[in-house]
């Protein structure tokens, strides 16, 4: 499921907040693993539990309803308690915590393919290239009707994923509904290892200039990161678009040896402290080895945590041009700690501070959860915490990390709305089933043909659009038609990167290269400057 959530736009409100539920409270909350030294011995308040003790024995004699102690426990004390102290702390359950580990490891045991809800029905958004979902030939678009025989209907579609993941060799039957085939179709499939990417397949935008996506920060994205740079020729490069949108975070070490790659061996990366954990420092480990092409990273609203510690490093030292929104502003340290339940929680344990030390941490006093994830502040930023970065920009903290240059996607209107939601998806069905194999030619892009075709397509399924509106969203329509398309003729990679190299911000991003360039040089500069002044 990771796949297609990396690759969603805030489009319906339903879709951007699940996507922000995930990412920063629920089992993607970011794990850092010893960041801070914690006391799970430490003795407690004696009367305040013996309050809670006589509370709980009251209602369990007196309830209505029997109590189960696992549940008011697990679901209702320490989840509550947690609550009380910020957004971000957190207990996970013995599933969550399972779910959790796997998140950060990047792999798991299943099929390979990523599913999502389409009305009451769990469908297949794309097969992982390689995976076995692959191999036996499941399809974009199929919709699970059945898994090992049991029927889905009724099923969240997180559900059915629990039901295919399974032990590393045992066997899983798929039974799915294909447009344009009568029947349905069964799938024999022999479940894997599956190595989730955190870093999309870097390509070239145009001579000298690559795009590289990190989608979130695992355990092997430094690795993943490398491997890619070094596949590009990295002495050859002329600057690199570097794209955080919508990643929700991750390991802190990740993130520190993925923005210690651009900078200077030894430049501070981030620092932590908080009440019980002294203040550190981190910093690069090895460094760039004396690369400085310009940089151009992507941020916008859902860019939280690790993303924000690479982000604002990268400005910080002027090594990279920020362009997009103001990125979600979450920097508290989660501690995970493993109960002896196989559960754990997440706890707040630190503050994050870029390099300048600004504070990442937008505030959330006063605020529901709700208002906290959905309700940004235009520019939250604190104008009381005031620093500089290497060459002597004035930036502000308080409120995750403002950009360089500002860039907001346009808002979607209805017609684009509906599109994303089915519109493109029964579509894309339909053109395939009478158009098998599903194949197009490299570089395809909608014509004016496919244009019409889907059109009269959308006017026959009564669909409420003016024409205006239709000719005036083509572009639109073009490129997220395409990425559609992309997905069931190749695979989720080739449509990620269609879906990029039409993007007018990454185009816009190109574009500012020389500002880049420019902050490079400046940084240079002031450092020269610095030393001979010693």
């Amino acid at each position: 499921m990771a796949r297609k959530l990396r690759s969603l736009l805030a489009l319906p409100l339903i879709v951007a907040g699940c996507a922000l539920f995930g990412g920063y409270y629920g089992p993607r909350v970011e794990a850092v693993a010893a960041a801070a030294a914690v006391d799970t011995d430490a003795p407690p308040p004696e009367p305040d539990i013996r309050t809670f003790v006589r509370a709980y024995a009251l209602v369990a004699r007196n309830s209505a309803d029997s109590v189960s102690p696992a549940k008011a426990i697990y679901r209702g004390a320490i989840p509550g308690m947690l609550q009380t102290l910020d957004p971000h702390s957190s207990f996970y359950d013995q599933k969550e915590y399972r779910m959790l580990l796997d998140d950060q490891r990047g792999r798991y045991s299943g099929v390979g393919m990523a599913v999502e809800p389409r009305g009451d029905k769990t469908v297949v958004v794309a097969p992982f290239p390689g995976s076995p979902a692959y191999r036996v030939g499941l399809r974009p678009r199929d919709v699970i009707q059945s898994v090992d025989g049991r029927s889905t209907e009724g099923l969240a579609s997180s559900e059915v994923a629990d039901m295919l993941k399974g032990a590393r060799g045992t066997v899983v039957t798929i039974v799915v509904a294909r447009e344009g085939t009568p029947d349905s179709l069964s799938f024999t499939v022999v479940r894997e290892d599956i190595s989730r990417k955190t870093v999309s397949d870097a390509f070239w935008l145009k001579p000298g200039i690559a795009y590289l996506k990190i989608l979130s920060f695992g355990e092997n994205t430094s690795r993943e990161l490398d491997d890619n740079l070094n596949r590009l020729n990295e002495n050859g490069l002329q600057g690199l678009v570097l794209d955080l949108r919508g990643n929700p975070g991750g390991l802190l070490n990740e993130a520190v040896d993925v923005a210690g790659r651009f900078l200077r061996k030894g430049q501070t990366v981030v620092s932590h402290r908080g009440r019980m954990s002294a203040e550190r420092t981190l910093t690069a480990r090895n460094g760039n080895r004396g690369r400085s092409y310009p940089i151009v990273a992507l941020v916008n609203r859902n860019s939280a945590s690790a993303a924000e510690i690479v982000a604002g490093a990268l400005q910080d030292h002027d090594r990279a041009w920020i362009l997009g929104e103001t990125t979600f502003g979450k920097g508290l340290v989660q501690t995970v700690i493993a109960l002896r339940d196989s559960t754990g929680l997440a706890l707040t344990t630190a503050h994050f501070y870029t390099p300048s030390g600004r504070l990442i941490q937008r505030n959330y006093s006063g605020k529901t959860l709700y208002d906290y994830y959905y309700r940004q502040d235009g520019n939250p930023r604190d104008l009381n915490d005031v620093k500089m970065t290497d060459s002597g920009r004035i930036v502000y903290g308080g409120g995750g990390i403002t950009p360089d240059e500002d860039y907001a996607a346009p808002r979607p209107d209805a017609l684009e709305a509906q599109l994303f939601r089915t519109g493109l998806f029964d579509f894309t069905r339909g053109y395939f089933a009478g158009h098998p194999p599903p194949t197009l030619p490299p570089g395809w892009m909608p014509d004016d043909a496919v244009l019409r075709q889907l059109h009269d397509f959308l006017v026959r399924r009564q669909y409420r659009f003016q024409e205006s509106r239709f000719q005036e969203d083509r572009p639109w329509i073009a490129r997220y038609l395409a990425r559609e398309m992309y997905i069931y003729a190749f695979n989720v990679d080739q449509s990620d990167r269609v879906f990029a190299m039409t993007d007018p911000e990454v185009q816009r991003a190109v574009d500012a290269m020389p500002r880049a360039a420019s902050l490079v040089e400046a940084a240079r500069k002031t450092t020269l400057q610095r030393m001979r002044g010693q």
